[in-house]
């Protein structure tokens, strides 16, 4: 059983940590299935198991080491697309299709006003990623061939940004796609929101959530069950351990937020549906909570640090974070 001392978990929860070998953060996690899981973090680091989490491969790129990856998308054991971010050109993406021995640079950024924070994909070939707002709006990196090239999308369909409005690169799920379906969240700005797009990326519109905002608060993580059932946590990162109204439930798309009825109390930045029905889990810094009613209350089970949750399409979960803390679902 793991996670600090005083927390009951729930009832057949506990993360079991694997041993990683690494001291890096890892905020980007890609489980494929029970048995694979790709990882990415800071210096540089790319690791990978095809055994449950018994072993890991540190797969970076070599010319990686002084870069931050935030987010990592997989589709099997030997494909997966990574994203580093930074202001310029450390924002990049690279991709590989041979389990990590040699990696392609398929886009690096050359404005210094974007700064990228996280990407998804829709599919083997579909995928975006979000930038920080430039020139007044928020920008969308686009691909259609499974991360090969990119294309920066025009903004015509983009609403305006608030001022000092930004996506929070703190766990890979500040962007989320299903089909042609996206949602992304933003804190930082007087009100955190959330935008949606029902074509791809090419058009959007937004919604004011409950979570607060701030300079440093918002929502950091988005989860969607469908396309009508999402999920959002947050808080303020500054403070961790308090966090009023830091999950919210939407049950028509994004269109409309209301906030837990039982929230976390404290700062989440990841959240992810486990694949059983109305389930789904969110971690921190300071600990990981379970609904098991679609958002609605949330019971803490494990006081561990960490930054990002994702599960498989076979139910595995994963979490990883700090330390190179990356741990495995019991139930």
């Amino acid at each position: 059983m793991l996670g600090s001392t005083g927390f009951t978990p729930g009832p057949g929860l506990s993360w079991q940590l694997t041993d990683t070998g690494s001291t890096a953060r890892f905020r980007g996690l890609a489980p494929v299935s029970s048995t694979v899981a790709w990882a990415a973090g800071s210096a540089g680091t790319v690791l990978r198991t095809i055994d449950g989490g018994r072993s890991w491969s540190s797969v970076g790129p070599a010319d990686a080491a002084a870069l931050q990856f935030r987010d990592i998308e997989a589709f099997d054991a030997r494909t997966a697309v990574a994203l580093t971010i930074g202001a310029g050109e450390e924002s990049r993406v690279y991709r590989t299709s041979d389990g990590g021995r040699t990696w392609d640079e398929s886009f690096r950024n050359t404005d210094p006003a974007a700064f990228y924070d996280c990407l998804d994909f829709s599919g083997r070939r579909h995928g975006l990623a979000l930038s920080d707002p430039v020139g007044g709006k928020f920008r969308i990196l686009a691909t259609r061939d499974g991360g090969r090239t990119w294309q920066v999308r025009p903004t015509g369909g983009m609403p305006a940004a608030l001022p000092g409005e930004f996506a929070f690169a703190a766990s890979g799920t500040c962007l989320v796609t299903q089909g042609h379906n996206a949602w992304f969240a933003t804190g930082g700005g007087s009100v955190s929101r959330v935008f949606a797009s029902r074509d791809g990326g090419r058009s959007w519109r937004v919604s004011e959530t409950p979570i607060p905002g701030g300079p440093s608060a918002g929502v950091y993580g988005l989860a969607f069950r469908d396309g009508r059932h999402g999920l959002a946590v947050g808080g303020d990162y500054v403070t961790p351990e308090a966090a009023p109204d830091g999950a919210a439930v939407s049950r028509d798309g994004g269109r409309r937020w209301t906030v837990s009825r039982t929230v976390p109390g404290e700062y989440r930045s990841g959240v992810a549906w486990t694949g059983r029905r109305g389930v789904a889990l969110a971690v921190g810094p300071t600990g990981s909570d379970v609904s098991f009613d679609g958002g609605v209350s949330w019971r803490r089970f494990d006081g561990g640090s960490f930054d990002a949750v994702a599960c498989a399409t076979d139910g595995s979960c994963w979490a990883s974070g700090e330390a190179g803390r990356i741990a495995r679902l019991k139930r």
